[in-house]
């Protein structure tokens, strides 16, 4: 009996798709958080976004390159739907419950895992492209300044974390746009940098997307 073969050349890189969904919830949150928009009440619409993009598209998208056989953006994807599935699910049913006095730790604590894991991630998001590494970097202070804003129960922090959360949405979508362009271009339009991991040997076809190498 003659053993099954994977084909997975025809499979679309899901990778922009998860970026683009990531960024664009980021965004809307980090707005909130920057205090541009000073209405909180207005912070409900991150909640459908949360639900159907950043979490449903990116867990969609993290399915999908567990299936091409990249460890690294199924991880990553998977990881960061589950948080905007958890987020939506903890604004909607747990924060408004939560004791007054100590719900800040509640969230800090909550931050402070994804800050952990955001932190080992970048230090895997090496191997891939400069584009991915940024987006990582830029994330993991998000999260650790965030965390922090909680715990210390800092307005200004909180003002700080925005700020960076709208660097690394906007590092996001231009991961993204490299690889969907490239991808569309079947050519290298849009630069995703050299990085770290070229330096140490690692081979990628960059115009494939955004994550380069498979592990």
């Amino acid at each position: 009996m003659s053993t099954p073969t994977t084909d997975t050349g025809n499979i679309a890189d899901p990778g922009p798709l998860g970026l683009a969904a990531f960024a664009a919830t980021t965004f809307v949150l980090s707005t909130f958080n920057a205090d541009l928009i000073t209405d909180k009440s207005l912070v409900a619409v991150v909640l459908p976004l949360a639900l159907f993009y950043g979490g449903l598209a990116q867990l969609l998208a993290g399915m999908w390159e567990f299936r091409k056989g990249n460890t690294f953006g199924a991880t990553a994807f998977c990881s960061f739907g589950a948080f905007w599935l958890s987020y939506a699910a903890y604004a909607k049913f747990v924060a408004g419950d939560l004791p007054a006095s100590t719900a800040h730790q509640a969230s800090g604590l909550f931050l402070l895992v994804w800050a952990v894991f955001t932190v080992y991630m970048t230090v895997a998001a090496t191997r891939t492209t400069g584009a991915i590494l940024a987006v990582f970097v830029t994330l993991s202070a998000t999260f650790i300044v965030l965390c922090v804003a909680d715990f210390a129960q800092s307005p200004n922090a909180v003002k700080a974390g925005g700020w960076l959360g709208l660097v690394t949405a906007v590092c996001a979508w231009y991961a993204s746009f490299a690889g969907v362009t490239n991808s569309t271009y079947h050519r290298s339009v849009m630069p995703v940098f050299p990085n770290i991991g070229e330096h140490l040997g690692a081979r990628r076809t960059h115009h494939r997307g955004p994550f380069g190498a498979h592990a």
